[in-house]
């Protein structure tokens, strides 16, 4: 007969007590019980083999990152189950002596030295701490001092550079630029007469930034703007200085720049020192560029 498993209630705080690996999951508050668990206390046992709450816990957060789901007692019991289902058809492969052929062990290998290259990868970024001093640098790389440049616009788009002529040389002519965008944009802004929102040069396309800096206010660009949307008409209505971003605001972006080139560091330091000798009868190599590592998982 089928058994379907139930969880019952303290499940939370089997989950919550299996030690730092859900540090980054939330959990339900956890019921008032006098049971601790550990992470080899027995979660459930399957034709006579006993199976950790560890070993559940780890198939559980892994379940809950992949599927994106709500840590719901719904869904806990939903991958509690399929957790059964691959114990008990693991079970079924081992008596069937599926665990010594091959193409499993070549599988296993496989698995077991990605997550070794995961756990390294992951030792690595967790063991770099930057300083105050990498911080600030990499500010001053990435914001610097200065002040920047903000625009205030309005654009109308159509679908060829003739229209966008057309267009222009009625603004010649003393037409409302507005009202144009009105009548002829294609673009979501048309119904506003074309308004954007004050923007910074990194926040639009380049083609279309680079038309506006070169733009005084009251202007509008004599020739259509092409980019990958179509053809702009631009008018440059303001522009304003603004200060780059406090360093607080940013350390956690900066943060992640500097684990990306500190784990890059890593990674050709690994290179430089490891002896790797390819069979020229089976492996054909080519000249790479040093400064990108090769790709990891």
């Amino acid at each position: 007969m089928n058994k379907r498993i139930i969880l019952i209630c303290g499940f939370s705080a089997l989950i919550a007590s299996c030690g730092n690996a859900a540090e980054d999951q939330p959990t339900e508050a956890t019921p008032t019980t006098a049971t601790e668990f550990t992470a080899d206390t027995t979660i459930i046992t399957v034709n006579g083999r006993n199976i950790p709450l560890d070993l559940f816990h780890r198939f559980y957060l892994d379940h809950l990152r992949r599927t994106d789901a709500k840590d719901t007692p719904t869904f806990k019991t939903q991958v509690l189950n399929k957790f059964v289902n691959i114990l008990i058809t693991a079970q079924d492969a081992e008596k069937r002596g599926l665990d010594k052929d091959q193409d499993f062990l070549s599988a296993l290998e496989v698995q077991r030295l990605r997550l070794l290259s995961r756990f390294a990868i992951q030792h690595a970024l967790t063991t770099h701490e930057p300083s105050d001093e990498d911080l600030q640098r990499t500010y001053d790389e990435h914001y610097g001092k200065e002040k920047r440049i903000e625009y205030k616009t309005r654009h109308i788009l159509v679908k060829t550079e003739d229209e966008g002529k057309r267009l222009i040389e009625k603004l010649k002519d003393g037409a409302d630029f507005a009202e144009l965008a009105k009548t002829h944009s294609l673009g979501p802004t048309g119904k506003q007469g074309g308004e954007l929102s004050w923007f910074g040069p990194r926040q639009m396309l380049q083609p279309f930034t680079d038309a506006t800096a070169a733009l005084k206010p009251g202007e509008y660009s004599g020739t259509p703007v092409r980019t990958q949307f179509g053809w702009h008409v631009i008018l440059l209505e303001d522009t304003r200085e603004t200060q780059p971003p406090a360093l607080e605001d940013v350390k956690n972006e900066l943060t992640r720049i500097l684990g990306q080139d500190a784990l890059k560091n890593y990674l050709s330091e690994l290179h430089d020192k490891a002896d790797v000798n390819l069979n020229p009868d089976l492996v054909k190599t080519a000249e790479e560029d040093p400064s990108e590592p090769a790709a990891s998982e």
